[in-house]
Formats: C-alpha cells, sequence, structure tokens
C-alpha cells in the first residue's frame, strides 16, 4: 500500500510537501479556495502519522466545521477525505470523537478552536490549523510551546480575512528562515481561469470577495463584517497611546459563558476615547481580575458591566456584581440596548477612538473578525453575529460604545438646555 493513498499532489502543491520533508517544522499556506489544501494535509498528516508515533490533530475553527469538512467531507469525485486514512492501517475509528487510531498507535483527530481547552494536557506532535485566519489565535499560543518542546510541526492554511492574525503570520513568516510560507493564488496554480472568474463577477459575487478569495487579497473588505470599514479608517489612529496619569481610567467588561472575561481600558480627554488596554482570560474569578486590575497600576474612575451581572449564581445565591463590590469594584451597569443598536451604537463612536496599537491588538484583531452569521442554504448572510472567539471582546466594546454615547446624548442635551436659558444679563 502506497502512502499517501489515492492521492497525487499537484504541481503547485508539491513545495509544501517538500518543506515538510526537508526539515521544516513550521508552514504557512495562504492558498485562493478551492485549490486543495485540506485534501492535501489530510494526505500529509496519514504520512506523518506512519513516520513518527504520536497524537496529530486537525484544527478548525469549529468543531462542526471539521465534521463538515474533513469526517464527513468529500472531493468532487466523491471520496471521502478521511478515505485517504486506509482502514487497512487503522486500529480503530471513533465517529463521536472525530478520531482515527493507527495500526501502530498514532492518532490522528479533528478539534474544533473553540473548544480549545478540552485539549489541555495533552501532547500532539504534528498540527495543522485549517482556515487559521478564523480560529481563535489563543490556539496557537497554547500550543507552541508544546510543538517546540517535543519537535513537532504545526502548518497554518488559509485564505486571507483581512489583516488579523492570519496575515501577522504571514509577514512573520516571510522574515524568518525556519518558516516555509506560500501564497498561491490562481494566477499561480491555474486551476481556475479568467472565464470562471469573469463568470462570478457577472453573476453577481462581490469584488472584494472574488480578489479575497481567488487573489489572495489581505486587503480586500471582509465579508460579513461588522466594522471593517470603520477600522480601516482608524488606521492612523491605531498607534502608540500612552497611559496619562492625569487622566483617571474607565474599564468596560464582558462576562463570559465559564467565566470568561473581557476588559477595555479607556481614558476620555474631550470627546477622545483612548483605548490604552485590554485584557482578556478564561477559568477565573473575580478575585484574580480584582488582582489585575491593581497590578496594571491605573488610577480608575468607574467600572462598567451589562445587566447580567446581577444574575445570582445558582451555587452561592450571590450575584457577581456582588462578589466584585467585596472585592472593591464597584460596577455601574450599561444600559441594555438590542445588539443591532449596540453595533450602531459602536460605528458612531469608532471616529472618536484611539487605539494603543501593541496593548489592545487582541481586541482590535476581535473587532476585524466580529461578522455576521452565513446562512448556508440561503446563500446569504443573517442579520445576526455568528458567535465565536471575537465575540466577548466585541460584545465589551459594544457596551464601552453604548454607555459613552448615551454620555454624549446627555452633555449634548445639557448645553441645548443651557442654550434656551434666558441670560439674566439682558
Amino acid at each position: 500500500m502506497q502512502i499517501p493513498h489515492h492521492f497525487q499532489p499537484r504541481n503547485y502543491q508539491v513545495n509544501l510537501f517538500k518543506a515538510l520533508d526537508s526539515g521544516f517544522n513550521r508552514a504557512v499556506a495562504v492558498w485562493h479556495r478551492r485549490s486543495g489544501k485540506d485534501k492535501s494535509l489530510i494526505n500529509l498528516m496519514a504520512k506523518k502519522m506512519l513516520e513518527r508515533v504520536g497524537t496529530y490533530y486537525y484544527f478548525f475553527p469549529t468543531y462542526s466545521q471539521g465534521k463538515k469538512i474533513i469526517w464527513n467531507g468529500m472531493d468532487r469525485d466523491g471520496f471521502k477525505f478521511t478515505a485517504h486514512i486506509p482502514e487497512e492501517i487503522r486500529r480503530r475509528t471513533d465517529n463521536t470523537e472525530m478520531l482515527i487510531e493507527l495500526v501502530n498507535g498514532s492518532i490522528f483527530q479533528i478539534i474544533g478552536t473553540d473548544k480549545i481547552d478540552g485539549i489541555v494536557g495533552t501532547n500532539p506532535i504534528g498540527c495543522v490549523f485549517s482556515e487559521y485566519s478564523l480560529q481563535n489565535p489563543k490556539a496557537w499560543e497554547f500550543i507552541r510551546p508544546i510543538l517546540a518542546e517535543n519537535g513537532g510541526f504545526a502548518v497554518f492554511n488559509y485564505t486571507p480575512r483581512g489583516k488579523n492574525h492570519g496575515y501577522e503570520l504571514y509577514e512573520m513568516a516571510k522574515e524568518n528562515d525556519e518558516w516555509f510560507v506560500e501564497k498561491l493564488t490562481v494566477e499561480d496554480t491555474g486551476i481556475i481561469t479568467d472565464k470562471i472568474i469573469d463568470s462570478e463577477r457577472k453573476s453577481g459575487m462581490d469584488e472584494d470577495l472574488i480578489q479575497q478569495e481567488f487573489y489572495c487579497s489581505f486587503n480586500a473588505a471582509i465579508q460579513g463584517s461588522y466594522y471593517s470599514k470603520q477600522i480601516k479608517l482608524a488606521e492612523k489612529r491605531i498607534t502608540n497611546v500612552p497611559y496619562e496619569p492625569l487622566l483617571k481610567v474607565n474599564t468596560y467588561w464582558d462576562l463570559g459563558v465559564g467565566d470568561s472575561m473581557v476588559i477595555w481600558f479607556v481614558q476620555k480627554s474631550g470627546l477622545e476615547l483612548r483605548i490604552i488596554d485590554y485584557y482578556e482570560c478564561s477559568g477565573e474569578g473575580f478575585p484574580y481580575y480584582a488582582k489585575v486590575l491593581q497590578d496594571k497600576g491605573y488610577i480608575y474612575d468607574k467600572h462598567y458591566a451589562p445587566h447580567d451581572i446581577r444574575v445570582k449564581e445558582m451555587g452561592s445565591g450571590v450575584s457577581r456584581i456582588e462578589t466584585a463590590k467585596k472585592l472593591g469594584i464597584k460596577f455601574d451597569i450599561v444600559k441594555n440596548l438590542s445588539i443591532d443598536d449596540g453595533i450602531n451604537s459602536v460605528r458612531n463612536i469608532f471616529s472618536r477612538c484611539w487605539f494603543d496599537e501593541e496593548k489592545t491588538k487582541q481586541g482590535l484583531n476581535a473587532l476585524v473578525n466580529y461578522h455576521k452569521e452565513f446562512d448556508e442554504n440561503r446563500k446569504e448572510y443573517k442579520n445576526t453575529p455568528y458567535h465565536d472567539w471575537s465575540s466577548h471582546a466585541s460584545d465589551g466594546f459594544r457596551y464601552m460604545a453604548v454607555q459613552e454615547g448615551k454620555v454624549l446624548h446627555e452633555q449634548i442635551g445639557y448645553i441645548n438646555t443651557q442654550k434656551d436659558q434666558p441670560n439674566p444679563a439682558r
């Protein structure tokens, strides 16, 4: 039996295989849509699993995507992707866990990075991050020290989604001799003709989407993104924004499920909103975050949270707002607007925002990726946000926009009221 099984790489796919066989343990493959990224890499995985016994993870942005694309997916000829790992070399197949164990003991498993905590304590020696530009970048930060210690490999494949963490990884890899990096557009592969692209264009395909999907443009507007236009206009205001000791700091929180927390740190100067810092963590209680605030060394004014901070915990019967108050964090509650109204509030205040490029990078990355949910049946975007790793940061920023929009509205109302008052000097 020959491995790769039932697969002959196309000419443009060979370089990636050669790179992983010649000593590269890190690779970035920015390939255009329908270039065979996942078909190539599951065959690479099968080959590596026979060469070195160990655990191999195939990461997708979500568990359901992994199930749809790889576990149940087929190529255009109806050949299942998982069939590239033939039954003859398998010991067992677990459909529930999307796991295949080979007769030599190697394990292949599909993982969604939306549930990355589920692999804590494991020791993979080979990882593929499929559609990395849509994944939670924290997954790589979690995996990279493990692979560094055991000499494992990591391959990142994706088409661009704006200048987010995928773009940063690509730019870093281009300057790092220890990384193999390759960007392939339709002009490089030749498998999608100009005639096909023109047909897509005439049938209504957005030009930005064409540039993104077929020409791997990092500059194209992200389809379905809520704030891509605002962030592009704000590029000159994403810079060094130092903490000003004469201005107090307001914090804006999102309280996620499972104790996930995000905190935006903001100073106000006139109409300017200076976003000087951002923090995100999960699995910790309020004593931990109280120490985070203390260690930052900022002088605080007010702390803002959504209305659900008043909800009492089932176990203790104590609300989180009460727990925080005992630790010296006194929260004000943000007005409970609809998500749509909150999103409009963000768009309205974005021109007032200045972002510290380094300290708010993670939060800004989330804002770039925050997008509408796509309806696969109707082939159109819904009017609701897609809940993924970018949601918590975006929700926290939305609460900030709602609160600051309310404050500005009150200030304008006060000024107009003063104008209407009679002048006693007359």
